[in-house]
């Protein structure tokens, strides 16, 4: 079987089987203890946080969460966060900075909410806020694309030590139907441009975009769900002893000159 273009690739990351941040979260972390709300607002339910362990080591795990279904997806927006949404994500961090937690972040949406009300209440302003706050946190962090990695809206929790993909994932600065709609003003070209915008894992990995890629195959067939897991959980425990071993200013400085270089 050979490489799979790009167009497969966004089929792949937008399939209604993937599995969900909730999900994930459950097979992953122990002890799972939610939070709710900006504390000014509401609460945004296509953003899932708290905190939990990982190997009894205490985490603090925020991610995007999309719908199994119509209903479920109407109940988290799609998935597609509102400013307060990415307000409950930063006070989380900082709580987690505070508390001396890493923090690890799954990334799954096609971009943040661009409804009027969202727009209203700063959208832009709070996914600002959160990469400029995040790029100082002085506890490592590692975001995981599990899906769509779509624009700023992914980017918002995305500022981190290390940066990962699972296999069949993509990441972006919009969607290839947007992309098409903006460069030939005729969506239906979506196809063509998802091969041109280097949105697939291996081709971010070349250009330094990400760290790594977690595999969802193996010569040719898919992995069990639950070896997926496994490599992700391994990798993390991994990881975070890894970046444990970094001072504050290192963490800092290394997340600060990742993305200084882009």
């Amino acid at each position: 079987m050979g490489q799979k273009s790009a167009e497969e690739i966004v089929k792949l990351a937008r399939a209604k089987d993937r599995l969900t941040t909730r999900e994930y979260i459950a097979a992953i972390f122990d002890d799972f203890l939610e939070f709710h709300g900006d504390r000014n607002f509401r609460d945004d339910l296509a953003i899932v946080g708290g905190i939990a362990f990982l190997e009894e080591e205490p985490v603090t795990v925020i991610g995007m969460q999309k719908g199994r279904n119509l209903q479920e997806n109407l109940e988290v927006n799609f998935g597609q966060p509102h400013p307060e949404g990415y307000r409950k994500a930063l006070r989380l961090m900082k709580q987690a900075e505070k508390f001396d937690r890493p923090i690890v972040t799954l990334i799954n949406t096609a971009g943040a909410f661009s409804g009027t009300g969202a727009e209203e209440r700063g959208q832009g302003e709070a996914i600002a806020r959160n990469l400029m706050d995040m790029s100082d946190l002085k506890v490592p962090i590692i975001a995981v694309i599990v899906g769509e990695g779509g624009s700023g809206g992914a980017l918002a929790l995305g500022v981190a030590n290390r940066v990962w993909m699972l296999e069949n994932t993509m990441y972006a600065i919009l969607s290839p139907e947007g992309f098409a709609s903006i460069l030939w003003k005729d969506s239906s070209r979506a196809a063509e441009a998802a091969e041109c915008m280097k949105l697939t894992a291996p081709e971010l990995l070349a250009l330094g975009v990400i760290d790594k890629i977690l595999p969802e195959t193996f010569n040719g067939q898919v992995l069990e769900t639950e070896k997926v897991i496994q490599i992700l959980k391994e990798s993390l425990i991994e990881e975070l002893v890894t970046l444990s071993k970094m001072s504050v200013d290192e963490l800092v400085s290394q997340r600060y000159e990742r993305f200084r270089k882009f």
